[in-house]
């Protein structure tokens, strides 16, 4: 589950943080869905058109040390 989400995010991670530090980005297969301040909206708005478990939500931090990873059913089970 979020082979896919987890290479690109990992392929595209700094590119990423330049442009979204500090989002929560949503990727689906190979690419940025949407960007949003925080993970419950991001789950939200991208559960309306997207089903559950075919995301993933990344935090995107200033630096390596503060990643935070959120899988969409992580968030199922404590939205």
């Amino acid at each position: 589950m979020f082979e896919k989400e987890l290479q690109f995010y990992n392929t595209n991670k700094e590119q990423l943080r330049e442009k979204y530090h500090g989002k929560h980005v949503v990727i689906a297969g190979e690419q940025v869905i949407g960007i949003y301040d925080d993970a419950g909206t991001a789950y939200k708005e991208t559960a309306k058109t997207i089903p559950p478990g075919s995301f993933m939500i990344r935090e995107i931090p200033e630096n390596t040390e503060d990643e935070v990873q959120y899988l969409s059913p992580f968030l199922v089970a404590h939205a």
